[in-house]
C-alpha cells in the first residue's frame, strides 16, 4: 500500500457521500483510528450497508457486500469513478 492510498480511499467515499446525500439518502463516513474510512448508508427499509473502497486490476471500485457475500455474488461492484456510481449503489442496495 502506498502512503497516498488512505487519502484516495477518503476522497472517493466522501464524493460517493455527497452524490448520495444529494439523491436523499442518509449517510455518515466513519474515519477509524486503525482500518480503513468505510461510508455507512441506510437504506429504504432503515438497514445500514457499509460501502467500502478498494483497488483492483481495473482501479478503484465501490464495493457494498459483507466479504462473505463476495464468494457467490462478484457483480456487486461498481467502478469508483464512474458518474453515476450513487445510483447504481442506491438501485442495488434497495431491489
Amino acid at each position: 500500500m502506498t502512503a497516498r492510498e488512505p487519502y484516495e480511499r477518503f476522497s472517493h467515499l466522501s464524493r460517493l457521500g455527497w452524490d448520495l446525500h444529494a439523491l436523499g439518502i442518509r449517510v455518515s463516513l466513519v474515519v477509524p483510528v486503525t482500518g480503513q474510512p468505510v461510508l455507512e448508508m441506510h437504506s429504504t427499509n432503515g438497514t445500514a450497508i457499509r460501502v467500502t473502497v478498494i483497488r483492483r486490476y481495473c482501479g478503484w471500485v465501490f464495493t457494498w457486500r459483507p466479504w462473505w457475500s463476495r464468494l457467490w455474488r462478484r457483480d456487486t461492484w461498481v467502478l469508483a469513478d464512474a458518474t453515476n456510481a450513487a445510483d447504481i449503489i442506491v438501485a442495488e442496495v434497495n431491489a
